[in-house]
């Protein structure tokens, strides 16, 4: 016993000397790659019906909304799409289901739906203790408020003991409340159902100020009869990474919606776009190479063809072109990139590497 213990410290030893106590393979290229991919799980349900099953809201403009030809739209949309395109080769192989912020997590639990795409908030509760999974950030937002064009000089001092409106069974909700108790203010919550009761409270004066995702009250402004009478305020009282929801116990599928909007940031750091991504499949950029397929097997680790990523680009766009179409300044929503813009570019947008 005494002999084979020596025997083990000597190598514990040798790999701290030698290695640094690294695994011993030298690269990723040396880790044993898992040959084929279990096609159970959300992946073949989907496959099999021929239909991604997509949560989206009930209508928040350049989120996910109708237009005037039926025809859903919007950012989020365009991440279902993206993996519809991934796993069906298809953007239009959707069920698009209205989900309000009461049912949509249970939408999801259950299995009504296979993706939740609907400006969600990214929480340790629904990180952890609901089992629900992230899988990336496709918005970062943050919590402010929408008040008259007339009040807004006096900003947020002038909203003490006035009633705010805010949607119930949101993060809005808590987040107002959390930020009048550090300003020591009062004030008068008014918790409404949906978006829409609230535009209708604020113009009848029932509130003298709606609280939201700063990207809502654009959303619910340009839809007003007036919008210039009514003016959001420059101030962030929550952080609010959105982005799209699955199951906590399906690994593979969490992997192929978290890639899908990973390929779309990629695509625009790159420089790839709906435009020149077939000219870009002759590129000689390595990366560039992986992210469309030509150049190495990263789709069949997620059980995906080659062209996957290429595919998303060709018919969704890259992340900079969902974002210009949906919310951008030449959009009816007139949202500037801000945060949202590239992390080269001043943001903090940013996606891990395809290698």
């Amino acid at each position: 016993m005494r002999q084979a213990v020596a025997v083990l410290f000597i190598g514990v030893l040798s790999c701290m000397l030698l290695t640094g106590c690294r695994d011993s393979f030298t690269s990723d290229n040396d880790i044993p790659i898992q040959d084929s991919l279990d096609d159970g799980g959300t992946v073949a349900k989907v496959r099999q019906r021929g239909l991604l099953k997509c949560g989206v809201s009930t209508g928040i403009p350049g989120f996910s909304d109708r237009n005037q030809n039926d025809r859903w739209q919007g950012i989020d949309v365009d991440i279902c799409r993206a993996v519809a395109v991934a796993v069906l080769e298809d953007p239009d192989a959707i069920e698009f289901v209205a989900l309000n912020p009461r049912n949509r997590f249970l939408a999801i639990k259950s299995g009504e739906v296979d993706l939740l795409a609907r400006n969600t908030t990214w929480t340790i509760t629904r990180d952890t203790a609901i089992g629900l999974a992230v899988a990336g950030v496709n918005y970062y937002d943050g919590q402010s408020i929408m008040v008259r064009a007339g009040d807004a000089a006096a900003g947020v001092p002038g909203l003490a003991n006035k009633t705010i409106c805010v949607q119930r069974s949101t993060t809005s909700d808590p987040n107002l409340a959390d930020f009048f108790r550090r300003l020591g203010f009062a004030y008068e919550p008014l918790k409404l159902a949906t978006p829409e009761k609230m535009i209708e409270a604020l113009e009848a004066n029932d509130c003298q100020a709606i609280s939201a995702d700063q990207s809502q009250l654009f959303a619910h402004r340009s839809r007003l009869a007036n919008p210039e009478d009514y003016q959001v305020l420059d101030v962030y009282i929550s952080k609010e990474p959105l982005g799209p929801v699955v199951r906590g116990d399906d690994q593979r599928w969490f992997n192929i919606v978290k890639w899908s909007l990973f390929a779309m940031i990629n695509a625009e750091e790159l420089g790839i776009n709906m435009d020149n991504v077939e000219q870009m499949k002759q590129s000689t950029v390595p990366e560039i190479r992986r992210v469309l397929g030509t150049e190495g097997n990263i789709g069949s680790y997620l059980g995906l063809r080659a062209s996957w990523a290429a595919d998303i680009i060709a018919t969704v766009g890259n992340y900079g072109e969902s974002f210009e179409r949906n919310l951008g300044m030449a959009s009816p929503i007139g949202i500037p990139r801000g945060y949202n813009h590239l992390w080269k570019e001043g943001g903090i947008l940013y996606a891990p590497p395809f290698r």
